[in-house]
């Protein structure tokens, strides 16, 4: 399963949302004109690579019929 490009494509997506939602966070508990600047970014930034990690998982499982 390792080896199958998109399972790949999966885990580099969940990679990803949590890279963003990391910077978020930290932006957000430093506070100050970072997150006044970037913080609604960062929040759309996520939820758009939310979605395609989502929509990758989907078709992932759909494509394998669910078998790992």
């Amino acid at each position: 399963m390792a080896g199958d490009p998109l399972f790949v494509l999966v885990v580099l997506a969940m990679a990803a949302v949590a890279i963003i939602l990391m910077i978020g966070i930290g932006g957000f508990g430093r506070g100050g004109e970072f997150n006044r600047k970037y913080a609604n970014k960062l929040m759309r930034m996520r939820i758009i690579a939310q979605f395609v990690a989502v929509v990758l998982i989907l078709l992932f499982v759909f494509i394998t019929g669910g078998k790992s």
